[in-house]
């Protein structure tokens, strides 16, 4: 398949999932705070969103602003975060990421990649999160979903698992307007039809656009 042919067809997938899914949610329940979302975003990793949404009610009614979790006792963090697995580490993390975001940016999110890379724990799928949902900028979060649905679509190789990569690709082949709702609906989409063990292929909405089905 060609560039051009793999842009028509990232086009219609786009235009399908905006009319299954019309309203592109974030599955992390971060109330719009940037703060809660820059903490959630490295909770999620190798952990589900619906995990970190509970966990996260308990964090947040405990440590109720990004100053307050900044200097938090880690060892209470820890014991509240456990479940999300490496509660160590993103213990840590988040606690520096809230004492960066506090003493470093006055509590004021930065939208620049290069600045939000700077926080502890955060690498370009959480910038890119940041980034689309905090300030409607083009953005390619290249999670597991993402990864896996747009190879069964076809636009690059089904076995490439190199989020950079996948998001470099992407990020050529979707509008900009387009990007971080895309991947909202891409997350919506691999959990409700196209899942990783077993794709609903016989019933998807989308199957004369995969290259799954060829």
């Amino acid at each position: 398949m060609t560039q051009k042919e793999k842009k028509v067809r990232a086009a219609a997938i786009v235009a399908a999932l905006k009319e299954i899914y019309p309203e592109a949610i974030c599955a992390l329940e971060s109330g719009g705070e940037p703060w809660k979302l820059l903490v959630m975003g490295r909770l999620s990793a190798q952990c589900t969103d619906a995990r970190v949404n509970t966990v996260c009610r308990d964090l947040f009614a405990r440590f109720p602003t990004a100053a307050a979790l900044a200097y938090a006792p880690q060892d209470e963090v820890e014991a509240i975060v456990r479940p999300c697995g490496l509660y160590r580490t993103k213990a840590q993390n988040i606690i520096d990421a809230c004492r960066m975001l506090t003493e470093d940016f006055d509590g004021e999110m930065p939208q620049e990649m290069d600045a939000l890379l700077r926080f502890p724990g955060v690498g370009r799928k959480i910038a890119n999160l940041l980034r689309g949902d905090l300030f409607g900028l083009p953005a390619i979060v290249a999670d597991t979903h993402c990864i896996r649905l747009g190879g069964r679509f076809g636009l690059y190789p089904a076995k490439l698992r190199d989020p950079v990569k996948v998001e470099q690709i992407l990020t050529k082949l979707i509008a900009p307007e387009e990007q971080n709702d895309f991947c909202h609906r891409l997350v919506q989409f691999g959990r409700d039809v196209c899942t990783a063990r077993a794709p609903r292929c016989h019933e998807c909405p989308l199957a004369a656009l995969c290259a799954h089905q060829a």
